[in-house]
C-alpha cells in the first residue's frame, strides 16, 4: 500500500489478484488489511495521553463503531464500504468500478495493464470515494484488481 497526505486525507492504493467479483475481492482485502493492522489508528498514536490510549478494536464492526474513526477515517481501504453495483451512483464510501468508456478515453484500450495507471489515477473524484480496475497481463487476461482513492480527516 501506498499512503500521500492530501489535504488531511489520505491516498492509498492496492492490489490484489483477480477474481470476477469485484466486491468480494474489496471485502477479502479489507480483512486482509485490518487483520495486519495496516490502517491509522489514532486512538494508540503517541500524542494522545497514555491514559486515554485505548487498544486496537478486534473487528472491522467494533472499529466503526467508535465516534473517531466515523469522524475521522483510517486513511485505508477500510474507510471503503462496497463497490458499486450496474445501476448505482457513488456514493460517501463507495468504490466505483473503471468503465470500458473511461479506459478507452484515458488508455486507449479497455484492457488496462499496470502500464495504465498514470492514465486513470486521477479518476477519484474526491475525498471518501474509491475506484477500481481489472488490470491484465502481457497476453490480455485479467491478473489483478487496482483499487485506489483517498479518505481520512
Amino acid at each position: 500500500m501506498e499512503r500521500q497526505d492530501v489535504v488531511g486525507a489520505s491516498a492509498w492504493s492496492y492490489f490484489v489478484p483477480y477474481q470476477p467479483h469485484l466486491n468480494r475481492a474489496l471485502q477479502e482485502l479489507r480483512q486482509r488489511v485490518f487483520a495486519e493492522g495496516d490502517y491509522y489508528w489514532g486512538l494508540g498514536a503517541d500524542w494522545v495521553p497514555p491514559e486515554e490510549r485505548r487498544p486496537r478494536p478486534q473487528t472491522i464492526m467494533e472499529l466503526f463503531a467508535d465516534e473517531y474513526v466515523q469522524e475521522c477515517g483510517t486513511h485505508s481501504i477500510l474507510d471503503m464500504d462496497h463497490v458499486l453495483g450496474p445501476e448505482e451512483r457513488p456514493d460517501y464510501r463507495t468504490v466505483e468500478p473503471v468503465s470500458a468508456v473511461e479506459a478507452k478515453e484515458r488508455a486507449g484500450t479497455n484492457r488496462l495493464t499496470r502500464a495504465h495507471i498514470d492514465a486513470i489515477d486521477d479518476l477519484v473524484r474526491s475525498r471518501w470515494f474509491g475506484r477500481c480496475a481489472v488490470l491484465h497481463d502481457g497476453a490480455g487476461e485479467p491478473a489483478e484488481i487496482y483499487f485506489w482513492g483517498y479518505s481520512g480527516d
